[in-house]
């Protein structure tokens, strides 16, 4: 459940589970992660043998009892856990006890339109996050309207999703490490004050997302190659579906995303297979999510990859997953300089947070804790004061954590 696996990727690793598990039948239902559909599935007591979802939502469903912790997987499957990244397993363990097996390793950059930059006299050093200040202004310049209508955004901070991102930059921890929601942290409260800032320093925040949903990011006329937003943080697969533009005149450059020091800072985000409770063939779902994560198996899935970009005479952009080991085997055989200097650019500072890139910590609260800064910064943009907005977010998130922890 929650698995398409639709792509050249996902489908070279299915493939390879059939052949090594011939007598293994595989269904998988089209879509997303539904937690009202997977919680439907284990009242009725009819769970999916696996579910994939978002590493922030393991520690809501592990608490829950929802999913099985996998020491009996792991050592039955000889699962060599070294292989994962840190971030991406601290995500899935709760309690000491492992939860999920991690797959993608999604990090962020700052991606720009070069071609717009350049028009302004501006240079992708311009487009920084170690001085905020200096970023507001470089916002300023770079954005255009015409009367009461927006013609580009100058910098996009992408909330509500991002706030994480600023809010770990400015020096706020989130979530504590006992899983305890800390989202009034004054540093939070700084980091959202001042995007939401960024936003009404640019039209306001009705005009603005007026403004970005009519963007088609997958389309000839995204923002980056229209010239409607000049630069944002974006997540490491965009370069996929922005290769496709540079006949058609995208200019992409790239800056690091940093902390105030000027260190490459990301949120690690990226999902993970866990095993539900009452799954009728936990022996064959461990398998699964064995063969689909390891190190082997990515390699078939990025010789896939290569050969589709070879078909469109393309050219590769990497593949972040969080087997650190899969990862520089797949970057030492396969990745090349790019012929394009801005999506170099893209790559190296994509590689270059793998290694410092941090999560949430886990919680037995993750979901609700989720669902809580997501409305805080929704309210902050509708116009409450960012301080009213996460102190609301909270006290809601202290509710669940204590709901979870049995003492409400």
């Amino acid at each position: 459940m929650g698995f398409g696996g639709e792509d050249e990727v996902a489908q070279a690793r299915v493939n390879a589970f059939k052949a090594a598990y011939t007598d293994v039948s595989v269904s998988n239902s089209k879509g997303e992660f539904d937690a009202q559909q997977f919680l439907t599935a284990l009242a009725s007591s009819n769970p999916p043998d696996l579910v994939y979802m978002d590493r922030n939502l393991i520690g809501t469903y592990a608490k829950k009892g929802a999913v099985q912790p996998l020491e009996a997987c792991v050592s039955g499957q000889s699962i060599n856990t070294s292989q994962y990244r840190e971030a991406a397993l601290k995500s899935v363990t709760l309690g000491g006890k492992l939860y999920g097996i991690p797959e993608f390793y999604v990090v962020t950059t700052n991606l720009v339109d070069g071609k717009s930059l350049a028009a302004a006299g501006l240079g992708a050093k311009d487009i920084q996050t170690k001085d905020w200040p200096a970023l507001k202004a470089t916002a300023g310049k770079l954005f255009k309207q015409d009367g009461n209508k927006i013609q580009r955004i100058g910098f996009d901070p992408k909330l509500p999703e991002m706030f994480p991102l600023w809010a770990t930059a400015n020096g706020a921890t989130l979530i504590k490490d006992d899983g305890a929601p800390n989202l009034n942290d004054p540093k939070a409260v700084e980091a959202l004050s001042y995007t939401v800032g960024l936003v009404n320093d640019q039209g306001g925040w009705t005009k603005f997302k007026s403004f970005r949903d009519a963007y088609d990011i997958f389309g000839e006329q995204n923002p980056l190659s229209a010239g409607t937003v000049v630069a944002f943080p974006m997540e490491n697969w965009y370069v996929n579906v922005l290769r496709d533009f540079i006949p058609k005149g995208l200019q992409l450059d790239a800056a690091p995303f940093t902390d105030h020091e000027g260190k490459p800072i990301s949120m690690v985000g990226g999902s993970a297979w866990a095993i539900p409770k009452g799954a009728k063939n936990p022996v064959a779902a461990c398998a699964w999510a064995k063969t689909m994560t390891d190190t082997a198996t990515w390699m078939t899935a990025a010789e896939a990859r290569m050969a589709k970009v070879k078909k469109d005479k393309s050219f590769f952009t990497g593949l972040f997953t969080a087997n650190k080991v899969a990862d520089e085997r797949i970057r030492s055989t396969y990745l090349t300089d790019a012929p394009d200097p801005g999506f170099k650019q893209a790559i190296e500072s994509y590689y270059a947070t793998l290694d410092t890139a941090t999560a949430l910590n886990p919680s037995p609260a993750g979901a609700e804790i989720d669902a809580a800064w997501k409305s805080a910064a929704a309210r902050a943009l509708a116009g409450q004061p960012a301080q009213q907005a996460l102190d609301q977010a909270q006290k809601e998130a202290e509710a669940a954590f204590s709901k979870a922890n049995g003492n409400g």
